[in-house]
């Protein structure tokens, strides 16, 4: 016997399939897009999948490690005693100061002259150093704080940060004045939403910025959530910083790149432990809304026993230079150096490190 099916109920049938189909369609979509968005999970170092330990490490408050390494002379007979804080995409073994600085009469070389200690680090996520999924800028300066306590520093040392470290050095200011014999700044990046910069001034420094780079902050600033998978989608460019474009750097910076050429020895080492918690973090961390503003810092030397500087490429193409005079104009207490036909790369250049170095320790 051959049953017929009512055209009612043969819609009903197709409805309820078609209606399937787009929820299982809308399930894998929703995995999918989940899949692009959520980052994979980083490589601790020393976890069974991880990279190898070769660095020495501390151990943090939080029961997190922080990988160092020293430079210059031994710590128990230092005079000065420096942190420094390296810059975007930059680990421990980037630190340019100690690296660079020249030969003079008297002694091998000026570090021994001035018997100045020197320890960078990996910032949370970099090399050696665990990622710190809590990361801000008080929990990154009470690092250092914590850093320097643990390798017995004393009560105060100095502070240089380069670029992204010299960002950093703003929360040194803020949070731990009291321990800072003196601190540097070197092309110190700036976040376009800090408030206290002049609107008029900030869109001009910000379009100034290629598009590429516009959009990347734009994301790490109003849904970091989306930041991970904007600088790793293939339909628009993403940021140049994490492309490593070589639109980024000046006539100098191209000039001086040659003298980065042992880099090439430990650079798959800076993002082992994974993009996300390396440059993508970095790029939330700079644009977020920050719990201070650098343009409200007070003076930390008001008895001029110590003295904080500001150094600037006047053709950086990374930090745009026209805010940084604003910023000193507004600190006063700031000494404001702008090199001419310097990019960000200038800490490289022959006989700066001993120029800047110099200023720190002499000049109040």
């Amino acid at each position: 016997m051959i049953s017929k099916t009512s055209p009612a109920s043969l819609c009903c049938t197709l409805s309820g399939i078609l209606r399937t189909t787009l929820f299982v369609l809308l399930i894998g979509f929703a995995v999918r897009a989940y899949q692009a968005l959520r980052p994979p999970p980083p490589k601790i170092c020393g976890s069974p999948d991880g990279p190898p330990i070769t660095a020495p490490r501390i151990k943090l408050r939080d029961r997190r490690n922080l990988a160092y390494q020293e430079h210059g002379v031994p710590k128990d007979v230092a005079k000065y005693k420096i942190i420094s804080i390296v810059g975007f995409g930059c680990c421990r073994l980037d630190e340019v100061v100690s690296k660079t600085l020249s030969p003079v009469i008297i002694c091998d070389d000026v570090v021994e002259e001035f018997g100045i200690y020197v320890v960078s680090f990996d910032r949370p996520g970099y090399g050696e150093s665990d990622p710190n999924p809590n990361l801000t800028v008080k929990s990154m300066t009470l690092d250092i704080e914590e850093l320097a306590d643990k390798l017995e520093l004393g009560s105060k040392f100095y502070i240089i940060g380069y670029s992204l470290g010299g960002m950093i050095t703003w929360g040194c200011l803020k949070y731990i004045p009291h321990r800072l014999e003196g601190a540097v700044l070197l092309a110190p990046v700036v976040n376009y939403w800090w408030p206290g910069l002049p609107s008029n001034l900030l869109n001009e420094a910000f379009h100034e910025q290629k598009i590429r780079d516009q959009w990347a902050y734009r994301i790490a600033h109003y849904t970091p959530w989306l930041t991970y998978w904007w600088n790793t989608q293939q339909w628009f460019p993403s940021s140049s910083l994490i492309a490593q474009s070589l639109e980024m750097f000046s006539l100098q910076d191209k000039q001086l790149i040659p003298k980065l050429s042992d880099r090439e020895s430990y650079e798959a080492h800076i993002r082992q432990q994974g993009e996300y918690e390396t440059v993508h973090r970095d790029l939330n961390f700079i644009f977020h809304n920050w719990e201070f503003s650098p343009l409200d810092l007070e003076n930390p030397f008001p008895n001029n026993e110590g003295s904080v500087h500001l150094w600037q490429g006047g053709e950086d193409l990374m930090v745009v230079t026209k805010l940084q005079p604003y910023i000193a104009k507004k600190l006063p207490w700031i000494h404001y150096h702008e090199l001419s036909g310097a990019g960000h790369m200038f800490p490289y250049a022959d006989g700066m490190s001993d120029i800047i170095i110099k200023s720190l320790l002499y000049e109040k």
